[in-house]
């Protein structure tokens, strides 16, 4: 899938375009049927392993051309640029145990899904489900570099959403939400060959509203953990 992969890295639409057999052929036109071959290659294998897809979604040789322009476009739009993303997706796939093809979107996710597994990251449930563990048991361990974490990567992104819920009062859902951007961010990171680095110790930032009667019992709180005598 090298061309393919290519052919999606570069943005190159008319290369999209024609794969999908819209436009005229160019001079090179090995080049394009050796492209040509590689996406029939990977939609025959889509309908193996999706046998409903021949009846229903890709009935005929125009529906096919049809949902070629429209799942390379979505791999163009979501950055599924590598062969590695094409694999985990199809992994899941062939995990599914559905007969019915997915939609673009569905088979992105699993790309990515995939993609987070192989490089030992959560799923977004996982994720939370550790955020939550973290909070209930926190208090059993010295440091939180000693809680017992599946990898430095969600070491990093629990204790910043932690950091930031203690911080800034947020709910469960402003949580919920952080920790997903989080783990796009840490798949970004690791996708880019960035080595992620060992729990180490944090000085958490809080955002102190002086003023009022929050802030006030925040620094009385800080003052009783540092050991300071003082009012409030």
């Amino acid at each position: 899938m090298r061309q393919l992969v290519a052919a999606i890295n570069n943005r190159d639409s008319s290369t999209l375009v024609r794969m999908a057999g819209d436009l005229p052929q160019p001079p090179d036109r090995r080049l394009h049927q050796e492209v040509e071959k590689l996406m029939d290659e990977f939609f025959e294998g889509l309908k193996q392993v999706f046998p409903a897809s021949v009846s229903t979604a890709w009935r005929n040789p125009a529906d096919e051309a049809a949902a070629k322009r429209q799942w390379i476009a979505a791999f163009a739009e979501n950055g599924i640029t590598s062969k590695q993303h094409l694999q985990a997706g199809m992994r899941q796939a062939r995990a599914s145990g559905s007969p019915f093809l997915p939609s673009p979107g569905q088979f992105i996710e699993w790309c990515k899904s995939g993609e987070r597994f192989a490089a030992g990251l959560p799923d977004e449930a996982g994720l939370y489900d550790m955020f939550r563990l973290y909070c209930r048991d926190r208090g059993m361990y010295d440091c939180s570099e000693n809680f017992p974490w599946e990898s430095p990567a969600c070491f990093h992104m629990v204790t910043a959403v932690y950091n930031q819920m203690r911080s800034f009062n947020l709910s469960d859902a402003e949580c919920r939400q952080r920790l997903k951007e989080q783990l796009r961010k840490m798949s970004r990171r690791i996708e880019a060959g960035e080595e992620i680095p060992p729990p180490r110790k944090q000085i958490p930032l809080l955002h102190i509203p002086l003023g009022n009667e929050k802030g006030l019992d925040r620094i009385a709180e800080i003052r009783r953990n540092l050991g300071l005598k003082g009012r409030r």
